[in-house]
């Protein structure tokens, strides 16, 4: 009897779910292009005048999408410059292929092809948090493609502990599926403003942030499985290419703030700007993780800073 009634309230769950995706996704429809790369779609919003020099390529975090680099300061950067936002892999409205996509390194590789298909050659790459080691996996496989690269709050280092019981155990083939496609979504949705919100911290969350950026499509269970897996892989990536940050040659500029709880300064960032031969370190004073929400006239500044030296480098080179 007990057998039956917990297969049951699955069953009932599971469609609650699939009703709850063709929920969030009507409410939240792709905003881009869809760009075919390694057997997976890369969801890919292109803002902006196209003859303001090297285009900027903005790279979201964990448990986000593009929307996140595009309220406020994505806007902000495509009033003068080029701007090209970027779902992640398996995020917002991107695929993956296979498990092995939760990795910086094929990530981009993806978005290096997805970048090529596009046209376009060098891009000065703003990246947040997770995309932390998505950025500097790109300055180091495709140097080429990296003109200058602005970190914010980024994760770079290894660290202590893990990320989350529950990103482990979603991780894992089996067990997490049950879990993602049946209690996530139901169980998220009363759980996701507070997540949202504990991330500013201790800065206040925007109004409207959760709605505005797209935030409840995490839940789908697909891509909720996609965050997980790149998160319990994303220690070992780290740790398999710190000895290598000091072979960046790109322009680098870090924006980081000494309250952050989520990534830490002094493991990550710190240690990064002193071993990254051409990058500048800026620690701001009781700022929390959501760098580019909380200062983006300070970091559009330091955006708009870097192009102009890389323009007058090209200039002068030719």
């Amino acid at each position: 009897m007990i057998a039956i009634l917990v297969v049951t309230a699955l069953a009932v769950l599971a469609v609650v779910t699939q009703a709850g995706v063709l929920v969030l996704q009507r409410r939240f429809p792709p905003q881009g292009d869809m760009i075919a790369v390694d057997g997976a779609t890369l969801h890919v919003v292109d803002l902006g005048p196209r003859d303001a020099g090297p285009p900027i390529v903005m790279l979201h975090g964990a448990s986000s999408n593009l929307e996140v680099m595009r309220n406020p300061l994505g806007d902000l950067l495509a009033v003068r410059r080029r701007v090209i936002l970027i779902d992640r892999p398996g995020h917002g409205w991107s695929t993956r292929a296979r498990r092995r996509d939760s990795t910086p390194e094929v990530q981009a590789r993806m978005i290096d092809e997805a970048l090529a298909r596009l046209g376009i050659d060098r891009a000065v790459f703003v990246v947040h948090s997770w995309s932390g080691a998505l950025g500097a996996r790109l300055a180091l496989d495709h140097p080429r493609r990296v003109a200058g690269l602005v970190m914010l709050a980024p994760v770079t280092h290894p660290w202590r502990g893990g990320v989350g019981r529950y990103n482990e155990i979603i991780a894992t083939p089996v067990i997490g599926r049950l879990l993602a496609y049946t209690v996530t979504l139901p169980l998220g949705y009363f759980f996701t403003t507070p997540g949202a919100r504990n991330v500013f911290m201790p800065q206040t969350m925007p109004d409207g942030f959760v709605s505005a950026t797209a935030t409840p499509l995490l839940l789908r269970p697909r891509e909720f499985i996609a965050n997980a897996c790149d998160l319990v892989t994303l220690k070992e990536a780290v740790a398999a290419q710190v000895a290598h940050y000091g072979e960046i040659t790109a322009p680098t500029v870090i924006i980081a703030g000494d309250a952050d709880k989520t990534v830490s300064t002094g493991i990550h960032a710190r240690p990064f700007a002193a071993t990254v031969p051409n990058a500048r370190l800026i620690v701001l004073p009781d700022l929390g993780h959501m760098v580019q929400t909380a200062v983006p006239d300070l970091v559009k500044a330091e955006i708009e800073a870097m192009m102009g030296r890389i323009v007058s480098v090209e200039a002068a080179a030719n």
